[in-house]
């Protein structure tokens, strides 16, 4: 086969705020690759088939933050891939992978740089849509059930209020609090993505932040075992107020505070004390092997059966990734936004 064309798409300077997709990023197009006679180095050639765009990526852009982005560099985030070629013994052609890669169409994983401990085969025994994987079935479907798993530490019959609750972390914690008999609460920030929280996720109680007080919803709702935090600032402190004896706090995500805003203070941290409150942050990576194997045993499943439902908001064209960052950052996708390479 002669060159094709690899494009990729990167990093160029940081944001003030809000990303500039035309300042910040750039789609280059220039690059090629030749699939069939590039060296593998004793690694493997993947091509690309979906890209999730996260919220956290914007934290990424800024520097001296946790595994910052240097300028210059290509995006990376999670994607399914098909193994296009392989040296390394756990993969081979065909093999559809999960796993952090590159923003690019064609993506060379040698074998010095431990690039396959980074992946996982998906089998898809339930015959998903593969870029299900990278919403409820991936790294956002972990996050929620990891984190109600090892924070949460859910209960029949307690309560939940969810923060962000229609974005796709939010909506999967709602559900499997459904599904493990909790009483749950969401905020959204439109009055369509209420009418969905309600209607189709069935949850006891949702509200749009933007035009009702928070602190009069929750106060309505009663006392709260668990607070999944997805957004801090004012909200935070409204469920510190709330929460009940020995209540939970999972912090998931500071999304009011990703993009430069000015946010509040937390008032109400002693409520921690007088309620023996816990509040802990969650990340992903320390638990997956906790409960990794668990996850993908459970979860397919449900999702094949209907007990969970999803939502995606895909975009085609690897061009378009910062327009997508900005829309996710600003709340305007609904379900999970993602990046199919081509129709």
């Amino acid at each position: 086969m002669a060159p094709v064309p690899n494009p990729c798409y990167r990093f160029v300077s940081a944001p003030a705020g809000y990303p500039d997709p035309a300042k910040n990023f750039q789609y280059d197009a220039s690059r090629t690759i030749d699939p069939d006679n590039v060296d593998l180095k004793g690694g493997f050639l993947t091509q690309t088939q979906f890209l999730s765009v996260d919220p956290y990526m914007r934290g990424r852009m800024d520097a001296g933050t946790f595994d910052c982005w240097k300028v210059g560099q290509v995006w990376a985030g999670f994607g399914i891939s098909e193994v296009i070629r392989s040296e390394v013994p756990e993969f081979q052609e065909g093999d559809i992978l999960y796993g952090i890669q590159p923003f690019e169409h064609y993506s060379l994983h040698t074998k010095y740089e431990g690039r396959g401990k980074l992946w996982r085969v998906i089998h898809n025994h339930e015959d998903l849509p593969l870029s299900v994987y990278l919403g409820m079935a991936g790294m956002p479907g972990k996050t929620a059930y990891y984190g109600m798993k090892s924070i949460g530490d859910p209960k029949a019959g307690e309560s939940i209020f969810v923060s962000t609750a229609a974005g796709v972390v939010g909506q999967t914690v709602c559900q499997f609090s459904k599904a493990w008999g909790l009483k749950v609460l969401g905020s959204t920030g439109s009055d369509e993505k209420v009418k969905f929280l309600r209607e189709e996720l069935g949850i006891d109680q949702a509200f749009n932040y933007k035009t009702s007080s928070t602190a009069e919803e929750v106060k309505k709702f009663g006392g709260l075992d668990i607070y999944w935090d997805n957004v801090g600032s004012e909200t935070l402190d409204v469920a510190l107020k709330n929460m009940n004896l020995k209540g939970r706090i999972v912090v998931c995500g500071q999304i009011a505070s990703y993009n430069g805003e000015d946010t509040k203070g937390i008032k109400n941290i002693f409520h921690m004390v007088y309620n023996e409150v816990k509040m802990q942050g969650l990340h992903v990576s320390t638990l997956e092997s906790q409960y990794v194997d668990e996850f993908y045993a459970t979860v397919p499943k449900m999702i094949e059966e209907g007990k969970l439902k999803y939502t995606e908001d895909v975009t085609i064209g690897l061009e378009n990734a910062g327009e997508v960052l900005v829309k996710v950052l600003k709340g305007q996708n609904v379900g999970k936004a993602i990046l199919q390479m081509w129709e």
